[in-house]
């Protein structure tokens, strides 16, 4: 599903940021990577994401090379991934169901579908009764789960999340840990930047650990 092969990235000014990183994920495997503040968690996510293109090496998502990817194919091939961000992102001055349906509606999808599937969703992450309600009034975890339905609202092979728990408490943490449990065994690809080692200790799945831009664990 997902192949590093001797991935590096370099800023201007700021040397490699990545240094011939290799893993590969197979289909429906869920992970985390690990690594202190400026490990290269972040730009990792961004190469899969074709939010940046490596300097060397070739990232490859369903045995697709994404740094000979023309830039008119960008959009479709983000929408093989579901993106999740620690600040979750959202739209203030739109509803939940809005903020849920953007991507569907990017995608041309009809009104009658949009609906549906958006539902869908926000059964999956427990907010269905709050679709008409705004981004301010909920709390800080059940905004996170506006994001994660965002992410996985047209059903995306592979799911990003970046530093998802990073502003919640543990119990909230795990919870939205168990609901990426729920789509990796329904056959997601999940992979889940995190610096929370206690959490990641907690839950019996591979670990990639990013050192100076390096792996040095898998």
């Amino acid at each position: 599903m997902l192949k590093f092969d001797n991935v590096s990235m370099r800023y201007p000014g700021a040397g490699d940021v990545l240094r011939n990183v290799s893993f590969h994920l197979e289909r429906g495997e869920m992970a985390f990577l690990t690594g202190h503040s400026g490990a290269g968690k972040s730009t990792l996510l961004k190469l899969i994401a074709l939010i940046e293109r490596s300097s060397r090496g070739q990232v490859l998502l369903d045995d697709q090379n994404l740094n000979q990817a023309k830039d008119r194919h960008i959009p479709f091939i983000r929408r093989k991934v579901g993106l999740i961000f620690q600040d979750y992102k959202l739209l203030q001055d739109r509803t939940v169901f809005d903020n849920v349906a953007l991507p569907l509606i990017i995608a041309g999808y009809g009104h009658h579908e949009v609906s549906r599937r958006v539902r869908a969703a926000l059964d999956k992450v427990g907010l269905l009764g709050k679709e008409k309600k705004y981004p301010a009034v909920l709390s800080g975890g059940e905004q996170q789960r506006v994001g994660i339905a965002r992410a996985v609202v047209n059903k995306p092979p592979m799911i990003l999340a970046d530093e998802p728990t990073g502003n919640l408490d543990p119990e909230l943490s795990a919870e939205i840990m168990h609901l990426f449990e729920q789509f990796q065994q329904v056959g997601s690809t999940v992979l889940i930047a995190s610096h929370d080692i206690s959490l990641i200790a907690q839950m019996n799945y591979r670990v990639l650990k990013l050192d100076h831009g390096q792996l040095v664990e898998s």
